[in-house]
């Protein structure tokens, strides 16, 4: 059973969470995948979620690719859940740290998730910290960036469906970095 650490309710009305432990087994109808543009599961989150999702999440990734060609930051891919308790794998592609603009494309992708997430319907989704394992980007500037997103889409997305966002964190440092900034005064801008 995952943890939930903070929660608080947004002026547009949805349910934020924090909570530590494993993105998978989250109840949640869409979970987010921090992918590459390939949507290649074999390493980090995504190879996580290939395994506890089975096989049939590669093949429609590998579909997805061969149909759309690579997945941008700001519209990410998506496949069915296989095994998960969730029905939807939204896939978003996060900045690898150093590749420049990296808080811009990771706002995108988190932004993007939660539209995709608006366009198929849904009503909660979990998302990880996007980009901050082998990609490399700073844990407590992601976290950051994603809260700042999620507030900015709301804001600017009146008529969303989605209830619930739950930021779902696997290692202490994680942790520690994403509730720092979810208690931290969210409008400030960027550490530099």
């Amino acid at each position: 059973m995952n943890q939930t650490l903070r929660g608080r309710t947004l002026p547009t009305g949805q349910k934020l969470e924090v909570a530590r432990g494993d993105i998978t087994i989250e109840q949640v109808d869409a979970i987010v995948n921090a992918a590459n543009e390939r949507l290649a599961h074999g390493g980090g989150l995504a190879a996580v979620i290939a395994r506890a999702a089975g096989p049939g999440i590669e093949e429609e990734s590998r579909n997805w690719v061969q149909k759309h060609g690579q997945v941008p930051h700001g519209r990410p891919a998506y496949t069915g859940g296989g095994r998960l308790p969730a029905r939807f794998v939204i896939h978003a592609v996060g900045p690898v740290w150093g590749s420049g603009q990296e808080d811009a494309k990771l706002a995108d992708a988190v932004r993007g998730s939660l539209a995709r997430a608006d366009e198929l319907g849904l009503e909660s989704i979990a998302l990880p910290a996007i980009s901050t394992g082998i990609f490399g980007f700073p844990k407590a500037r992601a976290a950051r960036v994603l809260f700042r997103a999620i507030e900015s889409y709301f804001a600017a997305a009146g008529d969303s469906g989605l209830r619930s966002m739950r930021v779902v964190l696997f290692d202490q440092p994680t942790v520690e970095a994403f509730i720092a900034a979810f208690d931290q005064n969210l409008s400030d801008g960027p550490d530099d």
